[in-house]
């Protein structure tokens, strides 16, 4: 009941991300804005945190999810018989809303039932079953096509998830109530360098306002958030620079598929191991090698696109990525349930998570407005000092922790 309704809908979701952009190219829209309209999942998702974080605060985890699917079925028939461009881009941002609303609830969920000696590794899954859609959703898809011979198919195959997820949400039996709130008591201190105490002692703001409470966490938003979303940024642009690096080396679609498809396995593969890494070492210990790793990987990937071995080096540095970013799995999700307030997490939670997805929304621009005032190769290495800024933020102002063991 955890974990199934997550899987669920990122399978769905993963079958339909594929083909936004070639529906919308054959509704008639260009390159450019079949782009654009493939960017309203990610903006509706950025937009959709902040009401995600009231809803929960108000009517509970159960009930938004159940309404974000109902929603999002209402969108999914919208993207199937979209009559116009404009239809369909409007239903693909309220999937992105929808989206926004579903995970959050389950964060905020995870945030006050996990206890603190396995939080991590509970978030890594929770993390890991978002990948294992998204991994999974494009060789359904691939399979719908052969069978069906048209993009419908697929979207009806994400429209049978939701109705699965909304009936397993509605009559399943309710975590919220089976599984009991953590006590505040038994959570270990989190301070950050400053000695400044962000979680324990920081009062909780129950049923506060989204933007008092963006103002009331505005300093640990504005330190943490930004390496937070430095690591979001890095991610985002790895989706955009590999594909687009295999391009300008002139290989052929199949080999930047296997290329970007052997990175996104090695990711998917290292998901539970960053969990035991921050439950055991702590959460610094799984940000810095994967913000090294995919700096550093940027930087080199700049440096390497007239070299007599460039297409290896693509091959080889695309892993080193993918190892990055598997290493980094659930640590945006248990940095923010470390240091949300416990006993009302979700207000915090929107406007961590809104500020996350913005880094992640941002990355996207970085690369193409320099690719086209500069090069490929400096947008590259842009992002690698961007990933190395990120390293030095979390050293700065990730929280340390000192759990007190019994005997």
């Amino acid at each position: 009941m955890v974990y199934l309704p997550t899987i669920l809908f990122a399978l769905g979701e993963g079958a339909v991300l594929p083909l936004i952009p070639i529906i919308a190219a054959k509704m008639g829209a260009d390159v450019a804005f079949a782009a654009l309209v493939a960017s309203a999942l990610v903006v509706g998702q950025l937009c959709g945190n902040l009401p995600a974080g009231w809803a929960v605060a108000r009517i509970g985890e159960r009930y938004t999810m159940v309404i974000a699917g109902l929603v999002s079925m209402v969108a999914v028939l919208g993207m199937l018989l979209a009559p116009t461009l404009g239809v369909f881009a409007a239903s693909v941002f309220m999937l992105g809303f929808c989206a926004a609303a579903f995970g959050l609830a389950r964060h905020a969920f995870m945030t006050t039932r996990v206890p603190i000696p396995f939080r991590a590794r509970a978030l890594s899954l929770l993390g890991g079953s978002f990948r294992l859609g998204i991994f999974i959703g494009p060789f359904v898809t691939a399979a719908l096509l052969q069978i069906f011979d048209g993009e419908d198919a697929s979207i009806w195959f994400f429209l049978a998830c939701l109705l699965a997820m909304v009936v397993l949400v509605t009559f399943g039996p309710d975590p919220e109530k089976l599984i009991a709130p953590v006590r505040a008591a038994s959570s270990p201190t989190i301070v950050e360098d400053t000695g400044e105490a962000v979680t324990g002692s920081i009062p909780t703001l129950a049923r506060a306002g989204i933007f008092r409470t963006m103002w009331h966490h505005r300093g640990v938003l504005g330190r943490l958030g930004l390496a937070a979303a430095s690591l979001s940024a890095v991610r985002s642009a790895r989706q955009v620079v590999l594909p687009l690096w295999g391009l300008s080396l002139g290989l052929d679609t199949q080999t930047i598929a296997l290329v970007v498809g052997v990175s996104g396995a090695i990711d998917f593969a290292l998901f539970y191991a960053s969990g035991q890494v921050m439950d055991r070492f702590g959460r610094l210990w799984a940000a810095m090698p994967a913000m090294v790793l995919m700096g550093a990987g940027f930087l080199a990937l700049s440096f390497t696109h007239e070299g007599d071995a460039a297409v290896l080096w693509f091959g080889m540095l695309a892993a080193v990525l993918g190892v990055g970013n598997g290493l980094s799995s659930g640590l945006l999700l248990t940095l923010g349930a470390d240091i949300a307030p416990q006993q009302e997490p979700a207000t915090f939670l929107g406007s961590w998570r809104t500020l996350t997805d913005a880094g992640g929304a941002i990355a996207p621009l970085i690369v193409a407005g320099v690719t086209a005032v500069a090069s490929l190769s400096v947008a590259s290495g842009v992002m690698g000092v961007v990933g190395l800024l990120g390293a030095a933020g979390f050293i700065r102002w990730i929280p340390r922790f000192s759990p007190r063991r019994p005997e």
